[in-house]
């Protein structure tokens, strides 16, 4: 019908005025349950500027995780929509959104989520593969060079430590070179010094790229060393802080 047309593309910003980086507006998700409407997210608004380092946190069962997706454009949202630099991507089919992750974002997961019958050369290099990018192996190596895992290049994630595994997925993430990083709960399969020595380098990194970190995590400490808190209880936003 005619009135689909109305979803919007872009924000409202005044005339010159740059994007956020990332919006969400009057964000929802509901899914079908033989009991009735399960409810996991309702009438989430934000905007999260270029350049940000955001910790969203929450009590699990909150909605952190199934956010991240939404705005990550893995899902789509029951209601409202998801800009990234002014795009909605909420609209887009699966092709659409692809596109956007590949060009625009990384992300780091709590499992790696490594290919285990590739080496760890062969999974930094694969986001540029899928890109279509020319060159790939020298962007590879200097990544997993500078997470410090230049001599390790040709092993496989079984024969990583879990630190080196999410080495390795930092430097996949950061390879391409993304506008907006995506961490959901980067260190809950680490030990608290692995994890503590992964979380340096994610900030380090981030600083020098000038990324937009968008990080889900139960942990208050590291909560603390990001910018910008949005807390979830109960599907609903109810703290956007900036500091």
């Amino acid at each position: 019908m005619a009135d689909a047309v109305a979803t919007p593309t872009t924000s409202p910003t005044a005339a010159g005025a740059r994007a956020p980086a990332l919006r969400a507006a009057g964000l929802g998700k509901r899914v079908p349950l033989p009991s009735g409407e399960l409810v996991i997210l309702r009438d989430v608004d934000f905007e999260i500027a270029s350049g940000d380092v955001v910790a969203v946190i929450g009590a699990s069962g909150s909605g952190k995780s199934t956010l991240l997706s939404l705005l990550a454009g893995l899902d789509t949202p029951s209601d409202g929509h998801v800009e990234i630099d002014g795009e909605t991507i909420s609209t887009l089919d699966e092709d659409g959104r692809a596109r956007v992750r590949g060009d625009k974002v990384g992300f780091v997961f709590q499992n790696f989520q490594l290919l285990p019958s590739l080496t760890a050369l062969e999974n930094v290099m694969l986001p540029l593969e899928l890109r279509g990018d020319a060159e790939v192996d020298a962007p590879a190596r200097a990544m997993l060079g500078k997470v410090g895992l230049g001599e390790r290049l040709n092993h496989y994630p079984k024969q990583l430590s879990g630190g080196e595994q999410q080495r390795v997925a930092l430097a996949r993430a950061f390879v391409t070179r993304p506008a907006l990083l995506f961490a959901d709960e980067p260190t809950g399969n680490l030990d608290t010094r692995t994890g503590q020595a992964i979380i340096d380098l994610l900030f380090a990194m981030n600083q020098e790229a000038g990324t937009t970190l968008v990080l889900v995590t139960h942990d208050d400490h590291l909560a603390e060393r990001c910018r910008h808190l949005l807390r979830l209880d109960s599907g609903r936003l109810v703290a956007d802080e900036k500091r």
